[in-house]
């Protein structure tokens, strides 16, 4: 996102999720926030339960010199999305930020669950990093830690918010806001990953290696004339 991109109005966010939906796969990304198509597979049910699973309970509790917040509503208005955390973790310390009706100071660390395990890419970690960027934005200081647990493994992963996923989730969010403005879906790029996709079915990815209809129409009138 470039730096004299103008601050959103509450109307023009964007799902916080959808970046991961993005980063996975531009059209994909569309299908379910452009056009409002979805469909469960094994692994979007059991993860919808486990993120279930972080909601449950009170939304606010305490445990020794940690405040746990679950379903915290998070957003940036210069990035223009909005979301949910599942968790995220205030430590006492004296390094920390001040929070309303709170003794103290605090470290803030969003926890982002995910059913698996650890990926090769890094769209977990972009995902988290936006969390990071709306809780900065709207507590006035910096995150420089996260956690991404996996329920498959049942362990947590630290991770860094660096300079380099910050940029890219930037990037990634201006893009989301260019195609969503134009209400383009992008089209497909077959690869390997089609296969895990829940919108496979919908998406129909071996149709992108028709490169369009005209050619289509064309090759097949060749073919009965030969």
């Amino acid at each position: 996102m470039s730096k004299n991109m103008k601050a959103f109005n509450e109307d023009e966010y964007l799902n916080l999720a959808g970046i991961q939906h993005y980063a996975f796969c531009p059209r994909q990304w569309a299908l379910i926030h452009i056009e409002k198509q979805w469909q469960d597979n094994l692994r979007t049910v059991e993860g919808e339960l486990l993120h279930k699973t972080a909601h449950d309970g009170q939304a606010f509790e305490k445990r020794g010199d940690i405040l746990i917040s679950r379903g915290m509503p998070v957003f940036s208005t210069s990035l223009g999305i909005n979301g949910v955390c599942d968790v995220v973790e205030f430590h006492k310390d004296i390094t920390g930020v001040e929070l309303f009706g709170r003794e103290g100071r605090y470290l803030p660390y969003p926890v982002e669950y995910k059913r698996g395990k650890p990926k090769d890419s890094d769209i977990d970690i972009l995902q988290l990093t936006a969390q990071a960027m709306c809780i900065e934005e709207m507590l006035c200081f910096n995150v420089k830690t996260g956690y991404l647990y996996y329920g498959e493994i049942r362990h947590r992963q630290e991770v860094s918010i660096t300079s380099e996923y910050r940029n890219k989730v930037r990037a990634v969010v201006e893009e989301m806001h260019m195609y969503y403005n134009r209400q383009y879906t992008p089209k497909v790029k077959l690869t390997k990953k089609c296969n895990l996709c829940s919108l496979k079915d919908l998406c129909i990815p071996s149709l992108g290696r028709v490169r369009s209809v005209d050619n289509y129409i064309k090759n097949m009138i060749e073919e009965d004339c030969h």
